[in-house]
This record gives C-alpha cells, sequence and structure tokens, in this order.
C-alpha cells in the first residue's frame, strides 16, 4: 500500500510519526510532504523522517491564507503526479490513502487525484478549515470528546471516526524524557523550571492579541529575579523568537528542541495553545491555559475534571508561582543588580537533584497508536487494520 502524509504545522509531526512508523512496520510505502511553517521541518529532521517540503505559510490575513491554499495545493498535486505512480503508471490513483492532521492542501489535492482521504483535529471550532477538510474526507478522525452534533454542520455526518482520550496520549505511549534536553535549553535541573508555548497569533481561530500572555510574561520574569524560577519560552514563529528574545531573564531557544521531554520535567507548563497544553495533561505536570478563542470540548474536559487550569488574567498565575518557593534574597539582590540569578550557585536551600513538583500530577495515560492508524485507514480498510504488504 502506497500511503501519502502531508504535515503542515509542528504538533503535526508529533501526531503522525508513530502512525509513519507503524505502516512501515507493516511493509507499506509512505510518502511524506511538508510545508515549512513553525518548527516542522526541524521536527522532521530530529525524529530523522524521510519528507519533501513544499511551500511555506503566507501569514495571517485571509486573502494569503487563500492564495497559499490554492498554490501550495497545485503543488502537492505536482508531486503527487510526479512520484506517486511507481513506473510511471497512470491508470490508477498515485497513492492509496491520503492522511493529514487538519491539513487543507492534502484534502483538495486528493480530491482533485481521485486519492481517498482521512482528516484529523481535535479542536471543533477552526470553521474554515473544517468545512474543506470535513466535506472532502472520507474519514473525520477525532476524540470521542467532542459531541458529534458539533460537526454535523462541517459535513462530517457518517463519517466520524472517534477515539478514546487524548491525542498526545498515544503519540507519547513510547515517550522517555531525555535530561539532555535540560541542558540542550540551557536550564538546570535543580531549580524550579516553567515551560511555556506562545499564542498561535497567526491561526484562523485565534486571530487577536493575547493580552493576558504579555502580563504572564511580566510575572514570570518578575519571579526569574525573585525566587530564581526559570522559564522557557517555545516561540512557534521566527518574528516571535524575535520580540521574546529582546527580553532579559528569558530562555529562548534558538531552534526546536526536545519540548515533551522539557514539560516531562516541569514544574508548571502555561500554553496559549491546545497540544502542549495536553502533553502536560498526559505527562502529569500541572498546566495553565491561556487560550483566549472558543474553549473546545477537550478543554472542557479537561477543565471540568482539573485536570488544566484556565488563566482568566494574569494575577490567577501568583498562586501556582508560590507553590514553587518562596522568594530568596541572594536570588532577589542578583535579580535588582541586573545580574544572573544561577551565578554564585543554586539559591539556598536547592535540592542536589532536580526539584519535585509542588503538585506531582496523576500517572502519565498511553494508549497503543495503532488505534489511530486504524481510524486513519477506515476509507479503504473498513476500519480494519491491512495486512503487511508482500
Amino acid at each position: 500500500m502506497r500511503v501519502w502524509i502531508d504535515l503542515t504545522n509542528s504538533p503535526h509531526v508529533l501526531v503522525m510519526r508513530p502512525v509513519i512508523e507503524a505502516l512501515q512496520a507493516d511493509g507499506h510505502e509512505v510518502r511524506v510532504t511538508a510545508r515549512d511553517f513553525a518548527q516542522t521541518l526541524e521536527l522532521l529532521d530530529r525524529f530523522e523522517i524521510d519528507h519533501v517540503a513544499i511551500g511555506s505559510h503566507r501569514g495571517g490575513r485571509l486573502t494569503a491564507k487563500a492564495a497559499g491554499l490554492a498554490s501550495r495545493s497545485a503543488a502537492l498535486i505536482r508531486f503527487a503526479r510526479r512520484f506517486g505512480h511507481p513506473g510511471g503508471a497512470r491508470s490508477s490513483p498515485p497513492f492509496d490513502i491520503a492522511l493529514g492532521h487538519g491539513s487543507n492542501d492534502i484534502s483538495i489535492a486528493a480530491a482533485v487525484l481521485r486519492i481517498p482521504s482521512s482528516t484529523m483535529f481535535d479542536y471543533e471550532w477552526a470553521a474554515l478549515q473544517h468545512h474543506l477538510n470535513c466535506r472532502l474526507a472520507r474519514a473525520v478522525v477525532v476524540p470521542d470528546a467532542i459531541p458529534p452534533e458539533r460537526l454535523y454542520r462541517y459535513g462530517a455526518r457518517g463519517k466520524i471516526a472517534a477515539y478514546a482520550g487524548l491525542k498526545e496520549e498515544y503519540y507519547l505511549a513510547d515517550f522517555t524524557p531525555d535530561p539532555a534536553a535540560l541542558e540542550e535549553a540551557g536550564v538546570s535541573g535543580e531549580r524550579p523550571l516553567v515551560i511555556v508555548r506562545t499564542p498561535p497569533d497567526v491561526s484562523l481561530y485565534h486571530r487577536f492579541a493575547n493580552e493576558i500572555f504579555d502580563e504572564v510574561l511580566e510575572r514570570l520574569r518578575a519571579a526569574q529575579r525573585e525566587r530564581g524560577v526559570q522559564v522557557v519560552v517555545l516561540p512557534r514563529t521566527s518574528a516571535q523568537r524575535d520580540r521574546l528574545g529582546a527580553l532579559s531573564e528569558l530562555t529562548v531557544p534558538a531552534h526546536a528542541v526536545d519540548a515533551q521531554s522539557l514539560v516531562a520535567y516541569a514544574d508548571l507548563v502555561i500554553s496559549a495553545g491546545g497540544t502542549m497544553n495536553r502533553e502536560a495533561v498526559a505527562l502529569g505536570t500541572p498546566v495553565l491555559s491561556s487560550f483566549q478563542g472558543t474553549l473546545g470540548a477537550l478543554d472542557e474536559q479537561l477543565l471540568a475534571a482539573g485536570r488544566m487550569h484556565r488563566l482568566e488574567r494574569g494575577a490567577d498565575l501568583d498562586p501556582f508561582l508560590e507553590r514553587l518557593g518562596a522568594p530568596n534574597a541572594a536570588v532577589a539582590a542578583a535579580g535588582a543588580a541586573g545580574g544572573d540569578p544561577s551565578d554564585g550557585g543554586e539559591p539556598s536551600g536547592a535540592a542536589s537533584g532536580p526539584t519535585p513538583r509542588a503538585e506531582p500530577g496523576p500517572a502519565p495515560v498511553r494508549r497503543d497508536p495503532r488505534v489511530l492508524v486504524d481510524l486513519l485507514l477506515r476509507p479503504i480498510a473498513g476500519g480494519a487494520r491491512l495486512p503487511h504488504r508482500m
């Protein structure tokens, strides 16, 4: 079987990695295309996933997105026609199935080429994206927390293939945190660590400034100066990285890092998006959401269960920072003098090993990623896993 997978954003690499590995382990041929946006290409290189880079993000304007959709879909069609037919045969579709996680481009290309396709997502209010993908795809793979009736208006009736839990619990099933990630990010395992993810400010469902996020950054900078708290901010775009790099006290990696290990070792995660929030939940790390868009069913469920908390204003962060430790006079003095709190040794009372979390989370949930493979292949396999290719 020949499978085509298109990746358009950083989280899609994480979700599809175990799917790609499972398909390849079963002897199927997998071709991956990817858009140059955020850390998508860097993560593909990090996971050593062969891919062909096609197109780039056109920016946040609706007209630019429309132009990008048209041009990249056309480029994917050309790719499939060139590389999809073994031996140049053109009597059948170039691939047996096309898969994407919210990729509009592959949905259009697959429809033009008459390739069965599946789309996957876990946030139901990205209306423009879903109106396109759900109507063109033959299977819509979503978490069972999303009420099916919320998806019917997108044309998903009769196509929904639901899975239990969080998608993060599937792609983190084989995850073991790597302590080298701390050194790579330039932080220590001996002081409290907060991981921050920036807002998705070029997404159509998040088209406004996130004022709470700015308030959060100011409080975290103060916590760095006064409490010795380490703050690592993971930007989505180069523009965000440039802006954050001008702020003192914050650690802003210059390239893609092992974010999952950082989340696993962190005392607190704050994210304005969705994937990193749910990674923290899946790994048992306390997490605060600063997302200001319409809440999806998964977030509603996690908030109601107390597995995630929402920041309504910057001051809501203060109780969580207090649990990371009281202000230290030496650290505050170093910060006031403009020095690095870590210079001259760790703050008094620091442990010799990693600092324990103030509120340890529940044990991580692990789920079999082959469940996702089965659901994604439903258009051509009737929900049953295809046999190994001879």
